[in-house]
């Protein structure tokens, strides 16, 4: 299933059903009276969290979501039936904006959140409804009021409590992948990440929590350059970054020219995710003549803790998963 974030959809709740004119007409009985019933009301649409939903997918074609008009009013004071609700279901994390207006209407993060999002329109009295003293025979009934239509814009950012960060093949879809039961593409060329990954991860001690894989950012990712700015957002939510730079990269000479780049990045795209809590990690140690390059980082960088591992051979990893847990513990 492709990774679809944002959708644009049209909701429209059912219109109230008619109120009906009728009269009594029974043998024996002269003068029956009105006995008009009132129309039924029209469905809501409604916004509801399902977990087991991880995209907009469903919604990239389905542009029109109605929920059913209410039926008319019958003789003998029948009422007529509510219009069936329109129940939309969402993956956690989606925001839901007015799309004409830009403002957000409600953002959908709790598991238990169910909004009415238009209601169904009510409907009409019969003419049963307007028999008074001074008037018997009413000959009127109400139409039902009209349902509400609203155009929606859908926008999903991912709710994980980790969010993994770095240059273009610096190794995250193999860390995902170890720590995680996710299998993201891996390869040895940048970009083989083309959309977020999400992956459940169960430490040894603590409660399981959730990492997710941003595609790698480069440099002008929050002006839009490369994959960065359609999935900058996805780690906003996110508690702890886990900073990864591919310790065969780094230029003795200039070791944090990575390093700066990306939080540079960051900063550039929001001054909170920026100040997000931060751990750095050095993957690749398993690779020739790294050692030399990760002493040359970690004494350009004093004062941070700086991880090792690697991924490929999971070293080092499960002490990165014991202090991610700890952290999350804490926070």
């Amino acid at each position: 299933m492709k990774f679809v974030d944002e959708a644009i959809i049209t909701v429209k709740s059912g219109d109230g059903g008619r109120g009906c004119t009728s009269f009594r007409r029974e043998r024996y009985i002269e003068f029956g009276g009105p006995d008009g019933g009132d129309g039924g009301d029209g469905g809501h649409v409604i916004l509801k969290i399902d977990q087991s939903k991880r995209t907009l997918f469903d919604y990239r074609r389905q542009k029109l979501l109605k929920a059913k008009n209410g039926e008319s009013g019958q003789g003998k004071q029948k009422h007529g039936k509510n219009g069936k609700n329109c129940t939309i279901t969402l993956p956690p994390g989606t925001i839901v904006s007015n799309a004409d207006t830009n403002e957000i209407i409600v953002d959908l993060t709790d598991t238990e959140d169910e909004y009415i999002i238009a209601r169904g329109g009510m409907g009409g009295r019969g003419n049963k409804r307007f028999a008074s003293s001074t008037n018997r025979a009413p000959r009127y009934s109400q139409p039902g009021l009209p349902g509400i239509e609203i155009h929606l814009k859908l926008e999903l950012k991912l709710l994980a409590d980790v969010g993994l960060v770095g240059l273009p093949n610096a190794g995250k879809s193999t860390l995902i992948s170890c720590i995680s039961a996710a299998r993201p593409k891996i390869a040895d060329y940048p970009f083989t990440t083309l959309s977020p990954i999400l992956g459940m991860v169960e430490p040894p001690f603590g409660e399981p929590f959730a990492v997710a894989d941003i595609p790698g950012l480069i440099e002008g990712a929050h002006e839009g350059i490369g994959l960065g700015i359609s999935f900058l957002k996805h780690i906003e939510r996110t508690g702890i970054l886990v900073h990864l730079i591919d310790v065969s990269q780094i230029d003795p000479e200039s070791p944090l020219t990575s390093f700066d780049l990306i939080n540079n990045e960051l900063s550039k795209y929001s001054q909170s995710l920026a100040q997000k809590m931060q751990i750095v990690v050095l993957n690749k140690m398993d690779l020739p003549d790294t050692q030399e390059k990760a002493d040359a980082f970690q004494n350009a960088l004093k004062n941070i803790q700086v991880l090792t591992l690697s991924a490929a051979t999971g070293k080092g990893v499960k002490d990165l998963v014991k202090l991610l847990s700890s952290k999350l513990t804490k926070s």
